[in-house]
């Protein structure tokens, strides 16, 4: 592609950082412009670096998604809580988000800490401005300045958009010149087979978070594209019980029913093409040890 306006060419790779529930998928979602990351309101919901693309002016940004960084208890958080950092190291600019709510507290701080002791800085930015009073605000931004890693503050709403396009286009002029990493009309570096099992993931959250908070996990079985310009895809809900598994199927398989169509619905948006969807339940009872699944979710297993 030429230069636009006389301008050069710029790609920069962003790492988004922050504790769980902190936003980063809504805003990785407000910066690419689409959807690319599922959006609950159930912490630790991201458990692969989605890697979502911006175009702003000449510039594309690449931005790394990571899970949230918290105390990792399971082999499944210690994965997650490693993909974040090597995220943040894999990057040029690492933008910590965190809840403007909840503020300075043990899990922000925690990762404000390991970015002194890895001596790298950030750019932050304070979300759900829409939230918190204007005192407060103020007195959290005073707050993480004297931190002293941080080289920017932006106070942003990613779910309302108000400072976004701020944001864009700062980590725009960070950008190093240099050639795009990806065509201008790719939003997201995620297979499509992934991005379904994503989508699919988001719906039985929405729908049985409180039946189910974090046993499934839902693996894209089969993809067939078909002559009529449709796909046929075939996932498996992985649950760790029999009792999960009559949850997630329900009554006579109206929840099952329910959850494959509002998936279906969101692919065909998503994928802009008729989408034929068949959902499966299987009972695994230690998915969470599975090499394969870390595989296919993109995290390193974690001993």
């Amino acid at each position: 592609m030429s230069e636009v306006s006389g301008a050069p060419m710029r790609c920069g790779f962003v790492a988004l950082i922050g504790a769980p529930n902190a936003g980063k998928s809504t805003l990785l979602n407000a910066l690419v412009g689409a959807k690319v990351a599922i959006v609950t309101h159930k912490v630790q919901t991201t458990r692969t670096r989605v890697t979502g693309i911006g175009m702003h002016e000449n510039t594309q940004l690449v931005f790394i998604d990571t899970p949230g960084i918290f105390a990792p208890k399971r082999r499944l958080d210690r994965a997650m809580v490693s993909a974040a950092w090597k995220g943040s190291e894999d990057a040029e600019t690492t933008l910590l988000l965190i809840d403007a709510k909840k503020g300075l507290n043990e899990e922000a701080q925690h990762i404000v800490d390991g970015l002194k002791s890895a001596k790298r800085r950030a750019i932050l930015a304070i979300n759900k401005i829409d939230t918190v009073r204007r005192e407060k605000l103020l007195a959290l931004a005073s707050q993480m300045h004297e931190t002293g890693v941080f080289d920017d503050i932006f106070m942003i709403s990613a779910l309302t958009g108000d400072g976004v396009a701020d944001l864009k286009a700062h980590l725009s002029a960070l950008a190093p010149e240099g050639p795009f990493m990806y065509p201008e009309d790719q939003i997201a570096d995620v297979t499509l087979r992934l991005l379904a099992a994503e989508i699919t993931r988001e719906k039985i959250y929405l729908r049985l978070h409180d039946e189910l908070p974090y046993a499934t996990t839902v693996e894209t079985e089969k993809w067939e594209e078909r002559k009529d310009g449709s796909v046929r895809i075939e996932q498996v809900i992985h649950v760790e019980r029999d009792s999960q598994k009559g949850i997630v199927i329900g009554k006579h398989g109206s929840m099952l029913k329910i959850l494959g169509q509002l998936a279906r619905e969101d692919m065909q948006e998503n994928f802009d093409r008729k989408v034929h969807l068949f959902l499966h339940v299987r009972v695994t009872e230690r998915w969470a040890e599975d090499r394969t699944v870390y595989q296919d979710m993109g995290l390193d297993y974690v001993d």
